[in-house]
């Protein structure tokens, strides 16, 4: 695999090596519309036939969290670590139930009411996370077809 100049140059920045399986993983992220676990991007590398082990690509993800590359995140409801490029923008997410995919919000629509309370509490916030779950529309649809299919026919009388 070529090695890219955009994770190149993110690994040198923060003072590591550029290896090509950094590269890969990099990369992997870099193309992801939402996070992925480590064992998600394991076997991306696979089908793109890069020889990587789990075992290497979690090291390269601790590596990659440490020098904030990456964001680790983890979803109440599956307990998995996930991993994104960090781009340096606050996000929430939308998650489905049904296929697990992971719809960042764009806007945090929690700001204002950190503000109120840290003035009502004195408080002094930090940071937060929120997810809120759900049904994507493709698994709605899914389900509304799974009922129709299920639910008993009656003859016309």
């Amino acid at each position: 695999m070529k090695q890219n100049k955009p994770e190149a140059d993110r690994l040198k920045k923060c003072g590591l090596k550029n290896t090509r399986r950094r590269d890969s993983v990099l990369h992997v992220l870099e193309e992801s519309s939402q996070p992925m676990t480590a064992e998600q991007i394991f076997f991306r590398l696979k089908s793109q036939k890069i020889s990587i082990s789990l075992s290497t690509v979690y090291r390269i993800l601790d590596v990659l969290a440490a020098k904030a590359i990456v964001l680790k995140v983890s979803s109440a409801e599956s307990g998995s670590a996930m991993f994104e490029i960090n781009r340096k923008t606050h996000r929430h997410y939308l998650i489905c139930l049904g296929c697990r995919k992971m719809i960042p919000v764009e806007n945090c629509p929690l700001g204002s009411l950190e503000k109120r309370l840290e003035k009502e509490t004195g408080f002094s916030v930090t940071g937060h996370r929120l997810e809120i779950y759900g049904y994507c529309s493709e698994c709605k649809k899914r389900m509304c077809k799974d009922a129709a299919a299920a639910s008993p026919k009656r003859p016309h009388q």
